[in-house]
Formats: structure tokens, sequence, C-alpha cells
């Protein structure tokens, strides 16, 4: 069955597209839901008026997409993970992990857009991964993941931080 997008349907295609759809994908999922209308004369003809405008919105979201490559491309993406002595982290890195990153630091981004190599990370070090945009464009990113300290190392640099707390007040009173 022919059908004209409504809307943008993930998999399928964008608004005013005309597909060839499954007759009970339209009429269970894409009719009901109003993601799209039978292609007939009359929807073909309210489509083409609206040519113009969906080329409008189809340009904002290109260069939505450009400006949101160039901010990710230039965040370099640093992680802290507990790992062990050898740099294996006690778990993984996933896109579900950066996803979350993203959203720390106010970027709206899909779990599913982000393509890790080998789909986990289990290792500290320099990495670099994919984030899919609109329309084929990629976003190369920088990870860095490094290793949290442990409670020992916690405990270190605190007793060196009070003990040059203690030698600051000594060399004063030598000072007078």
């Amino acid at each position: 069955m022919k059908v004209i997008l409504n809307d943008d349907v993930k998999h399928l295609g964008e608004m005013g597209d005309v597909k060839n759809v499954a007759n009970g994908y339209a009429r269970n999922y894409l009719f009901p839901r109003m993601l799209a209308v039978p292609c007939t004369p009359e929807t073909e003809a309210y489509f083409e008026g609206k040519k113009a405008e969906i080329e409008a919105r189809k340009e904002q979201k290109r260069k939505d997409s450009a400006s949101l490559k160039e901010k990710l491309e230039a965040l370099e993406v640093s992680l802290e993970m507990p790992a062990g002595g050898n740099g294996k982290l006690f778990g993984a890195v996933t896109n579900l992990t950066l996803a979350e990153f993203y959203k720390k630091n106010g970027f709206d981004i899909e779990r599913k857009k982000i393509e890790i190599p080998g789909l986990t990370i289990k290792n500290v070090g320099g990495y670099t991964f994919k984030v899919h945009l609109y329309e084929g464009a990629v976003a190369e990113v920088k990870l860095s993941i490094k290793a949290q300290p442990t409670n020992d190392e916690k405990k270190e640099v605190k007793a060196k931080k009070e003990s040059k707390k203690e030698e600051a007040p000594a060399e004063e009173a030598k000072a007078e």
C-alpha cells in the first residue's frame, strides 16, 4: 500500500515521503497514530503545497546537525571509572554511559545514535567513538578514560595536603 508520511517515522522515512508499506503496517500502526495517510491524488496535492515548508524543516535539521557536530567534536569526553591496577575497568563504558554523560552536559543524544567500536570499552586509555546525526552526518568524538583513585590513593593525597598545611604555619612562625 502506498502511503504519504505525516511525520518522521524511524527506519521508514521523513515527512512528505511516499513509501510503499505492508497493508497491515499501514492499517494497524501508521494510520491510527496519524503518522501517514493513504496516497491519493488529493493527499499528493496537499503535500505538494507543503513542499516548501517540508524542505525548510529539513534544511533547519541539517543546520542543527552541523552545529551539533562541531560542538560534539570540540568537547573531549573524559570519564573517571573504577579500575584495577592493570588498567582494566570494573565494568564497561557503553553507549548508555556516554548518553548519560551528554545528558549531564546539556546535550540530548539518544544512546542508539552512539557507536562505540567493539560495543563496549573495558580498559583505561584514549578512544574515539561516533555519534550519528541527521542524514548520515557523523561526529567523531575523542574519549579518555582514567582510573578513579582508590581509597588508599585518596588517603595519601589527603595526608599530603594536611602535611603541607602543617608546614605552612611552621614556616610563618620561623619568619617572625
